[in-house]
């Protein structure tokens, strides 16, 4: 019997290829993809993205890829959003506030205050929401890599599975049922980033 599949979301910007082979080496069938079908038969999708959110929000519907990405973020199935790959999850992004976001989850991405040096590059401590699934089996105060100047505020404070604090406190994941996603980097975050993404493939099948 074959392994559930993994689509990472391929629309041509950035290294998406990082978190594909962050999967493959805990052991998933995870697969970098610009096919929408095979987005749309995969088991579970991951949405990677670095850079700024207009950009990604483009190349994404440049690729035709938006529509399938939308429904695969709401249809049931395992979905990891990472960095941008979160952002995108929300309406709209106060850095191109012209580019209208996927609009699964509601609320907007706004700028870190200017109080402090962005963007954020570097280790920063996660406190998990007590019960998160995407946060099991991890240390208080984990530590996570992060590069960002702007972040997620959900309408929602339930759907955070992780907040952090960097001139104020903002929102380092969420979790709603299936749908999953992280503002740091997992697969740049050395064993806590690892288990988060063994978290996510353990829902997978």
């Amino acid at each position: 019997m074959s392994s559930p599949r993994i689509a990472v979301v391929d629309y041509g910007i950035g290294n998406l290829r990082s978190a594909e082979k962050a999967l493959r080496h805990l052991g998933a069938d995870a697969a970098l993809t610009a096919d929408a079908r095979a987005i749309e038969s995969a088991d579970a999708v991951v949405l990677p993205g670095v850079g700024a959110f207009g950009a990604c929000m483009n190349a994404l519907r440049r690729a035709g890829l938006e529509p399938v990405t939308k429904a695969a973020a709401g249809d049931g199935r395992p979905f990891l959003g990472i960095c941008i790959g979160m952002q995108m999850l929300f309406h709209r992004s106060e850095e191109t506030p012209e580019v209208a976001g996927l609009g699964v989850v509601a609320g907007n991405v706004t700028r870190l205050p200017a109080s402090v040096r962005l963007p954020q590059i570097g280790w920063n401590t996660l406190a998990l929401a007590p019960g998160s699934r995407f946060g099991a089996h991890l240390p208080d105060a984990a530590w996570l890599y992060f590069v960002h100047s702007y972040a997620p505020e959900p309408e929602d404070a339930s759907a955070v599975a992780a907040w952090c604090n960097y001139g104020r406190r903002f929102a380092a994941a969420i979790e709603i049922g299936p749908l999953w996603a992280a503002q740091f980097h997992p697969e740049k975050s050395g064993d806590a980033g690892l288990r988060m993404l063994q978290n996510f493939v353990e829902t997978v099948g």
